[in-house]
């Protein structure tokens, strides 16, 4: 099943378990962040917090950099925010795990999504992370990070930044801030929505940036490191 979010605004209605409408705000799209499963889906595992991330506890409050096709972007990562959340990132971007990957999937006005590695033994790695929840103690407000999710305690490495206000339909989702752009949303703001939602997650997940070959004009991450 695709992991996906549903905007939830008085003017949207879901019409399947594939799509939902758009709400009168959002012209580009009728889902929110989503995550797909890969073509055989893993065996079911109890909600856990990575040995990396319990083993290596980052600082309380610490940025990371990712140096992207389209310039650098500083994001400040808060652990009060969304402690499991936060200390999972942490973990990835000491592996790597970002580095060559693909944004994906863009939608102006709405989010940036990212996450997929570039090498399908490292999406592989960390494909069955299944994080237990954080609490929503911040809003999805324009800069926000956050983990996309296919429902309670289901988040892994694909993540997202609000290009807007989504507060009002994310928020009471489940949807939990763990940090926020603090310089470069002009660059997010850059980011090539060329291919809005076609590449297919379940390809990127088994073959990788082979697979997104397909559409070259996709901006990436060359790198991101701690800062």
């Amino acid at each position: 099943m695709r992991k996906k979010l549903c905007m939830t605004l008085t003017a949207a209605v879901c019409l399947a378990a594939w799509g939902c409408s758009s709400p009168a705000s959002q012209k580009e799209t009728s889902e929110a962040p989503k995550q797909e499963a890969p073509p055989v889906a893993p065996p079911a595992s109890e909600p856990t917090t990575p040995p990396a991330a319990k083993n290596a506890q980052p600082p309380e409050v610490f940025k990371v950099n990712f140096e992207t096709s389209k310039g650098s972007v500083v994001l400040e990562l808060h652990r009060d925010w969304a402690p499991i959340g936060v200390d999972h990132l942490y973990e990835l971007v000491q592996a790597g795990y970002f580095n060559g990957a693909r944004f994906f999937r863009v939608v102006p006005n709405f989010v940036v999504q990212f996450g997929l590695a570039a090498a399908p033994a490292m999406t592989a790695r960390y494909l069955n992370a299944n994080l237990k929840d954080d609490p929503v103690t911040h809003h999805n407000t324009r800069g926000m990070l956050v983990y996309a999710t296919a429902g309670p305690n289901t988040r892994t490495t694909q993540l997202f930044i609000n290009l807007g206000d989504n507060s009002q339909s994310l928020d009471r989702q489940g949807f939990a801030p763990l940090g926020q752009v603090v310089s470069g949303m002009e660059i997010v703001d850059q980011i090539n929505p060329e291919y809005r939602e076609l590449p297919d997650q379940a390809a990127i997940t088994t073959q990788g940036n082979a697979y997104l070959a397909k559409f070259p004009r996709l901006d990436f991450i060359k790198a991101a490191t701690i800062r």
